[in-house]
């Protein structure tokens, strides 16, 4: 399985500011898009294309075009923070959606909903900003592979050594695209140093991780 951390000077700069306890809700919501645009880019770097011929305002001109068939499938809800990014750069993408709530006590992903299209021969972006545990990852792998895409690639904001190797033992044919390799998970599945709840910070839904106490 192919693990790639996207290094990029930018990604970074805005990986290092959503990582940071004083970024607000709307802040952080505008930081997710732009650093999954340059994950995006990374992970849709080999997919094939094809030579046309387009007519310009002067005269036609040749240039190339991705050719696959995309669907993007965020799992909720905090991949929805990532959607906007993808439809933006492909704006005739298909979404589908995947719904997984993680057990605080077991660490393992339930389904409270599915919705994909038709996945035969299609290059699939799943989109989850946290590889914790792996257990969303892998849940949601094996879901869209019973459909029969031609490729699934995995994005993610950032990745824990226990998730990245899961991965690699139950889907090792789905690459990886992260802005981090972080240390460790905590007891309870949360990554280090991570940057807390992403939904959580996405949404402005309750106190994340990390956040000073209330006075």
């Amino acid at each position: 399985m192919p693990l790639v951390v996207v290094d990029h000077p930018l990604a970074q700069h805005l990986l290092t500011r959503l990582r940071d306890v004083g970024t607000p809700p709307p802040l952080f919501r505008t930081l997710a898009k732009r650093l999954t645009i340059a994950l995006i880019l990374e992970a849709v770097r080999a997919l094939p294309s094809v030579e046309v011929e387009v007519q310009t305002p002067l005269e036609t001109a040749r240039g190339r075009t991705i050719t696959p068939d995309l669907v993007a499938v965020p799992i909720l809800r905090a991949g929805l923070g990532m959607l906007e990014a993808v439809t933006e750069l492909f704006p005739e993408i298909t979404v589908g959606y995947i719904g997984l709530e993680r057990d605080d006590a077991t660490l393992r992903p339930t389904s409270y909903y599915e919705k994909l299209p038709p996945m035969d021969g299609r290059h699939v972006l799943l989109l989850d900003p946290m590889l914790a545990t792996g257990g969303s990852a892998t849940r949601a792998c094996t879901s869209i592979a019973a459909k029969g895409p031609a490729q699934i690639s995995f994005v993610c904001v950032v990745a824990a050594p226990q998730g990245v190797a899961r991965m690699e033992a139950e889907h090792p044919e789905v690459p990886v695209f992260t802005a981090a390799l972080d240390r460790d998970l905590t007891d309870n599945g949360y990554i280090l140093p991570g940057l807390g709840d992403f939904g959580d910070r996405l949404f402005g839904t309750e106190p994340h991780l990390g956040a000073p106490p209330n006075p």
